[in-house]
């Protein structure tokens, strides 16, 4: 039974999400300020962390980096509707998914099952991408550049193997958000940007002028080495 960890200073927030995702199946633990949640995330690791922002002490980006250098723990942030500074910040740090207060408990359930699915897939194939250096493991879930490994977070994985295993086609975000993340956006909010940057970060011997994902200007992105 997967494990969620909610993490918010608002107990009515607590409560509403602990119902609706222990009614989904879920076992939740919850905290109510970031070193209570460190506490937790020690003793008690969890399958994926559903994060307030503004937290009392330590915040929630914070903590995000806390988690991020320890592991790749899915994180879903929880933001107000007008901090997208917050949202953008979050996912460069490495969060995998946000969803902006108020928010329907529903919507936050079906996010939850999606990076869920995400974070632990079926192995799928024993198929394999190679390009110069670097080799994409489907079955592994790995990805290597000169024979070192990278770390990859879910995410960032299935997107870069969605995008390599359709090498040269250009898909726009919305239609990567909606292969990729599961779902589509209401408006364009920098997701698809923000995780391409990173990828490029990881993946490319000089990012800012990336040879393997390219941007199509008007367009999207596509892998084209």
């Amino acid at each position: 039974m997967p494990t969620v960890l909610i993490v918010d200073d608002e107990p009515i927030v607590r409560e509403v999400v602990v119902r609706y995702l222990e009614r989904e199946g879920y076992r939740t633990l919850e905290a109510g300020d970031g070193e209570r949640a460190r506490e937790l995330l020690e003793r008690d690791p969890p399958s994926l962390v559903v994060l307030d922002v503004m937290l009392p002490g330590m915040d929630g980006l914070s903590l995000c980096r806390w988690i991020r250098a320890r592991s790749d723990l899915p994180v879903i942030l929880l933001t107000a509707r007008g901090e997208e500074a917050d949202r953008i910040v979050g996912l460069e740090i490495g969060a995998d998914d946000y969803v902006t207060k108020p928010f329907s408990p529903r919507e936050l359930a079906a996010r939850v099952r999606t990076v869920l699915r995400r974070a632990a897939p079926p192995v799928l194939s024993e198929a394999k991408v190679s390009v110069g250096e670097l080799e994409i493991d489907a079955s592994a879930r790995e990805v290597t550049k000169g024979g070192e490994r990278l770390q990859l977070t879910a995410l960032e994985f299935d997107l870069l193997w969605f995008l390599a295993s359709n090498r040269r086609r250009v898909f726009s975000r919305g239609q990567l958000m909606d292969r990729v993340w599961g779902y589509e956006a209401a408006l364009d909010t920098g997701t698809v940007t923000v995780h391409v940057r990173r990828l490029r970060e990881k993946i490319e011997d000089d990012p800012s002028r990336p040879q393997m994902l390219e941007t199509v200007w008007g367009v999207g992105y596509r892998f084209v080495a």
